[in-house]
């Protein structure tokens, strides 16, 4: 395909969509300015899929072979946005496993069996030296969308969202020095327009997907 691209002198690009979030340029921003000082560890948890149900459509993500599942889809771009954000892994251990092997469709009632994860969970330290963790689920009954933390030795940022896909689902910023309880942060016009098309796009299959 990129060489096609370049035959036809086409504009093209390769990224992951969390990038281009506001919210994501906003944290990045923050963390230039100093906001939560030197940041000493980070935390991450979300989830993919909930319960063990799925409708028709998306029963190809049960088996692993077909290569869109809990590990190359939530974890690959929630791990992605952390990386860009905070940089890479220096080392790292990870846990991949599969706790709920059968899952029913909603359509038609039958059972099929998971061979893809539906647990997987990474620790280690980023080239900046700090610590990172991160879970991600599916299969479970509920529990938290999205949640991102990030401490340092002056404060705390925290970005949320409904489901462990930063790439798709709205992101909130919250943040607070000291000892504080996070408070939202208001993302800036400057950012949130800097894409305007992409923002409605975002909004609208992320209210299709919640739907």
């Amino acid at each position: 395909m990129a060489a096609l691209a370049a035959k036809q002198a086409a504009r093209t690009v390769v990224g992951l969509q969390a990038r281009q979030a506001p919210a994501i340029e906003f944290v990045q921003e923050l963390l230039r300015d100093g906001y939560v000082g030197e940041v000493l560890s980070t935390t991450m948890v979300g989830l993919s899929v909930p319960g063990d149900v799925v409708v028709q459509a998306n029963a190809y993500m049960l088996d692993k072979a077909n290569g869109a599942n809990l590990l190359t889809v939530a974890i690959g771009h929630s791990l992605d946005t952390l990386h860009y954000v905070l940089g890479e892994f220096t080392d790292l251990s990870a846990v991949a496993d599969l706790r709920r092997p059968l899952i029913t469709i909603e359509e038609t009632g039958q059972q099929i069996v998971k061979t893809a994860a539906d647990q997987i969970a990474v620790i280690g330290t980023l080239t900046s030296g700090a610590t990172a963790s991160i879970h991600v689920r599916e299969a479970v009954a509920g529990g938290t969308g999205f949640l991102w933390e990030i401490n340092g030795t002056n404060g705390t940022l925290r970005i949320t969202a409904a489901a462990a896909q930063p790439q798709i689902y709205p992101l909130t910023v919250a943040g607070a020095h000291g000892r504080y309880e996070p408070a939202e942060l208001a993302v800036p016009a400057a950012l949130t327009q800097k894409w305007p098309a992409l923002s409605r796009a975002s909004s609208i299959f992320s209210s299709s997907m919640v739907v």
